[in-house]
């Protein structure tokens, strides 16, 4: 079957949507279901996490490994690769006997983390310049609501099916999307030599496991016990390893140099701290709805009850998303940065001071929602802005792989928060862990926003009179 490479944009955009939307989905996905995984599979509630935490760190390393790739094979090819490797890990875990194998499919899935970075890359080099910054916000809009959708769909799927189905149907998805990505994306204009640091990315999956590890295990073994800080200082070793290691590497894994960018390093750090934020409501708010109404705070909601509950987040962070390239003509997007982070500090407090309403929840969700949206289009549009074309993949797979390191430390953090302040009587969580957990999230929302002040304007540029294939360099400058 030949490959059809079509001139219109809209095509390739389309194709790009629905990979991007199916990875997305595996990371909430499981999510709500993981007390009913524990118990089909006979296993521990501190090992069940791991389905979700294997799928991040997998995420974490093959993000940036595979954004170094596609800018040197090409990211029609590595888009391939990510899709295949997503519909390999879902048949593992659709038939997976044991968790440790149910654990290797989730690690196999996160090397679609490639997704993520290419998708953009493949904007930048086929769209003209006045339209790019629309498809990206409208890309990560879809990005950003399908890792929320997850948590909507698990309850309808599980209970009309069982939760294998969680992954034999994203499994079908993807196979259909490999398809037609491999049928209608055009071959990468730009290509860039050199090599990949293998090296580096070991290091950067020890530092990872290493800090996650006792993060996640700390209330059960204790915050001063030998285990918990031994992990600690393996963890601060390899980190240092691994930081100089991509300083001296000719083919770093994340450019370091790239990071001496005002405009690099300070939207990768609202990155780490917005993902904290991103994840931890993902990941704990639908929990809290699900704790039993007897324990004077919960609302006793089942898996799909509270999906429902989180739709007008999931609304609100679409339509504000795919508003953000239209809004940049009076908002640029360092100013929809400040807004989007704003908005998600205000929504972490209130799930933290007023979370006894139905209602109360939703418009925070709501509110949170819109925060988001705009966070995820300023991002990477900012990302795109600051670098040359032939180091997209490699930048924007830096800003995601940062995002879900501190999605991933966020969880962690949150998980040991809560899971430290046990009620007496039920042995459930007491509402202080949750108070608490969101108070936490708030302050990475306001430490986003202080960071965000710092973050450089991008100078405007006039449209070219011909729309070349691929977008030229927008320099940053200072403000």
């Amino acid at each position: 079957m030949p490959r059809l490479y079509q001139s219109s944009p809209r095509i390739t955009f389309a194709v790009l949507a629905a990979a991007a939307a199916a990875f997305s989905l595996m990371q909430s996905l499981v999510t709500p279901v993981l007390p009913t995984i524990q118990q089909d599979l006979h296993t521990s509630a501190g090992t069940v996490t791991w389905v979700l935490t294997a799928w991040l760190l997998s995420a974490s390393v093959a993000t940036p490994l595979m954004g170094r790739i596609s800018d040197m094979l090409g990211k029609d090819r590595t888009l391939l690769v990510a899709l295949a490797a997503i519909a390999v890990g879902c048949l593992l875990a659709a038939v997976a006997p044991n968790i440790g194998v149910l654990i290797v499919a989730r690690i196999v899935q996160g090397l679609g983390g490639a997704v993520f970075p290419v998708s953009f890359g493949i904007i930048r080099d086929e769209f003209p310049p006045a339209r790019v910054a629309s498809a990206v916000g409208v890309l990560a809009a879809v990005i950003a609501s399908g890792s929320g959708l997850g948590i909507v769909l698990a309850g309808p799927i599980v209970g009309a099916l069982d939760w294998r189905w969680l992954f034999w149907i994203p499994m079908i998805v993807v196979v259909l999307v490999g398809v037609l990505a491999w049928r209608v994306v055009p071959a990468s204009p730009v290509r860039t030599p050199g090599k990949v640091n293998w090296l580096s990315a070991a290091l950067l999956s020890g530092w990872l496991v290493a800090l996650l590890l006792p993060l996640s295990k700390a209330t059960a073994w204790g915050w001063g016990s030998g285990r918990t800080v031994g992990l600690f200082v393996v963890a601060l070793v390899l980190f240092a390893g691994w930081f100089v290691a991509e300083l001296r590497s000719a083919n770093p894994l994340i450019d370091m140099r790239m990071m001496r960018l005002p405009a690099v390093w300070t939207t990768n750090l609202v990155a780490l701290l917005f993902g904290a934020a991103m994840f931890g409501v993902f990941a704990f708010l639908p929990q809290l709805m699900q704790v039993p109404a007897s324990t004077g705070y919960g609302f006793g909601e089942d898996i799909t009850g509270a999906g429902l509950l989180m739709l007008p987040m999931l609304v609100a962070m679409a339509v504000f998303g795919s508003l953000s390239g239209p809004l940049s003509r009076w908002a640029g997007s360092k100013a929809q940065l400040l807004i989007g982070a704003g908005l998600g500090t205000l929504a972490c407090l209130a799930f933290a001071l007023r979370h006894d309403e139905k209602w109360a929840v939703a418009v925070g969700g709501a509110v949170f929602g819109i925060g988001l949206g705009l966070v995820y289009s300023s991002l990477i549009n900012l990302i795109v802005q600051a670098v040359p074309p032939h180091q997209t993949g490699t930048a924007s797979g830096m800003n995601t792989n940062i995002r879900t390191v501190g999605a991933s430390i966020g969880t962690a953090i949150v998980s040991a928060v809560i899971t430290s302040h046990p009620a007496a009587a039920t042995g459930l969580p007491a509402e202080s862990g949750y108070t608490m957990a969101f108070l936490l999230l708030a302050a990475a929302g306001a430490a986003a926003f202080l960071v965000a002040l710092l973050v450089p304007a991008a100078k405007r540029v006039a449209p070219p009179a011909t729309t070349p294939a691929v977008l030229p360099e927008l320099a940053p400058v200072e403000v």
